[in-house]
């Protein structure tokens, strides 16, 4: 074996970077081509860029840092041009990836496992009067009050264990700041990027259930869909199910949106009218005990549905079920399960770079939102294939320490051996150790992606 051969050997048995481990078991080359990320002329291939977003994203650095503390670094405007080029299509990107590593956990879920999607949308704050899709008055739920930002509809997968970001878009309403025919960039109404803009004017209802249908025709497999009860009206549910896709809600204790045939038609009637007939069961959730029981009941336009009532010391949550077979208990337990998504906007805000995306156009939020939902489905995956998960933030910064000590390591082990090459004592073993400080470098790089520095 030559000395180049042993010394990758070397290299790559010491230097363990999961990241790009998990690039290459779903050959993300492939999917690039297919995304068309596809380098044209000069300029840096797509996945090395990629990659350096991978690792700002991972070791907490700004643009502007990681231009500057690493030497390999690409110019701050070659990431400027990439996120903001119109020819990527980044859904595909993420939707693609997303699939390939839910294929490779689909050994490791159990048949007890629900495999779920669930539709929420997030507002993030934007300040700035000239960034394209953010409207003036949306209403944000965290801080209960109407707030200037972007509203990211998105699609998550879920089986209990893990969450995948499969999709998003964001919602134009009708106090954006500009105009769709006053973005920066001109693009043919035929494009994806053009297509990607419109569909933003459209309702969250339309929105979600596009997402639902690109998913399940790409082959996304999911038992159930979770919605809350702002998407949870009549006309959705119904068309949902239409998409072959079983509906478990909240539901708005609203007279105008909720009708039943018979009888008692509103909700309230029809719970005064159950309580007494029905066997009553307690359960909790954390610190919340509460009571419930549940019915079959018949809807103008559902037809029949099971709706569970869920009385807590402070209200009345109702929740409805397409899937009759299933218990009271269950569409409590599976419903629970719709918080994965509000975790997943939080780990994405606080380690992922969600909000401070650093860019006012249209295309490159797109990017920077995307790259940011890529990089927690592949921690997302790292973390469920470790023989101990961890929360995402632990796994987060054992990666983040994990880059940053290989990059600091292996640049004072290469100075080290170019010092001692240096000494001039013996001019052939000199040459010797020089080659092997080439060597090395360069198999360092090919196992990082690239000389990360702290």
């Amino acid at each position: 074996m030559g000395m180049d051969n042993s010394i990758e050997l070397a290299v790559s048995s010491v230097l363990k970077n999961p990241i790009l481990s998990v690039l290459r078991e779903i050959n993300i080359s492939k999917i690039l081509i297919h995304s068309n990320f596809i380098k044209r002329g000069i300029g840096f291939a797509p996945f090395q860029i990629i990659l350096h977003f991978i690792y700002m994203l991972v070791m907490n650095k700004r643009q502007s840092a990681f231009v500057k503390q690493s030497s390999d670094a690409y110019g701050k405007d070659t990431y400027y041009r990439f996120v903001k080029d119109t020819r990527y299509n980044w859904r595909k990107l993420l939707m693609l990836t997303s699939m390939a590593l839910i294929r490779k956990i689909k050994s490791l879920q159990k048949n007890s496992d629900h495999r779920i999607l669930i539709i929420d949308d997030t507002v993030e704050p934007k300040r700035g009067k000239q960034i394209e899709g953010s409207c003036k008055s949306i209403y944000n739920n965290k801080e209960h009050r109407t707030i200037n930002g972007i509203n990211i509809v998105s699609l998550n997968y879920t089986d209990t264990h893990s969450t995948f970001q499969l999709d998003f878009s964001l919602r134009l309403n009708d106090s954006r700041r500009r105009e769709i025919a006053d973005f920066t960039n001109v693009l043919h109404h035929k494009s994806n990027a053009h297509k990607r803009r419109i569909e933003g004017l459209d309702g969250k209802n339309i929105i979600a259930l596009d997402m639902v249908k690109r998913a399940l025709n790409q082959g996304i497999e999911s038992d159930y869909l979770l919605v809350d009860s702002w998407y949870a009206k009549p006309d959705f549910i119904h068309k949902a199910s239409e998409l072959g896709m079983p509906v478990i809600a909240r539901i708005a204790n609203n007279v105008r949106i909720w009708n039943f045939k018979g009888e008692h038609k509103t909700l309230d009637s029809l719970h005064n009218s159950l309580k007494s007939e029905r066997r009553i069961y307690t359960g909790h959730y954390g610190k919340i005990y509460y009571t419930y029981f549940d019915a079959i009941v018949e809807h103008a336009k559902l037809g029949k549905v099971k709706l569970v009532f869920l009385r807590t010391h402070k209200e009345l949550i109702i929740f409805i079920s397409t899937h009759l077979v299933l218990s009271g208990e269950e569409i409590i337990d599976i419903y629970k399960k719709r918080w994965n998504i509000e975790q997943g906007y939080k780990d994405l805000r606080e380690y992922f770079g969600l909000g401070r995306e650093e860019n006012r156009l249209y295309e490159a939020l797109i990017a920077r939102i995307t790259l940011s939902m890529f990089t927690y489905n592949l921690l997302t995956y790292i973390n469920r294939i470790k023989h101990e998960p961890q929360t995402l933030g632990q796994l987060f910064r054992d990666l983040e320490c994990e880059l940053e000590a290989l990059a600091i390591s292996m640049q004072l082990f290469l100075q080290i051996l170019t010092n001692i090459a240096n000494i001039g004592d013996n001019l052939k073993t000199n040459k010797e150790l020089q080659q092997i400080v080439a060597v090395i470098g360069a198999y360092t790089k090919k196992e990082l992606g690239f000389m990360c520095e702290s």
